[in-house]
């Protein structure tokens, strides 16, 4: 009794394997973050007694509008009003985040104080 020629053993194909992990590539890539996260130095406000008698330099952030000593300014008039308050860019300036502030409005002000050269901004709540 014959059976016929014996048949030749397939390989296991390794496109679709290869496919699968290629789309696994391109899927943690694209999910990833290439940048590296920027880092804000900040100093905390200390409380009653922290020591400062200089004059006020309080900018509050609001939702729509900026306020120097409670007063509603735009940021050219507070860049512009800061020199008068201030010794020199290294003094003190005040931040205060008003309610329901997202914390991006803060950082964009500390940013474009930071551009002008203030370098000493204090967070309060």
């Amino acid at each position: 009794m014959e059976f016929g020629a014996p048949r030749r053993k397939h390989r296991m194909s390794l496109t679709p394997m290869i496919d699968v992990v290629f789309l696994l590539l391109v899927f943690f890539m694209l999910a990833s973050q290439f940048g590296t996260p920027a880092q804000v130095s900040l100093n905390l406000g200390g409380g009653a007694s922290s020591g400062y008698t200089g004059p006020a330099r309080l900018i509050r952030v609001g939702d729509e509008a900026l306020q120097l000593n409670g007063t509603a300014r735009s940021e050219g008039d507070i860049l512009e009003a800061l020199p008068g308050l201030m010794d020199g860019p290294d003094d003190m300036i005040i931040l205060r985040a008003g309610e329901d502030v997202p914390l991006q409005g803060v950082i964009e002000v500390m940013e474009w104080l930071g551009t002008e050269g203030y370098s000493n901004l204090v967070l309060v709540e």
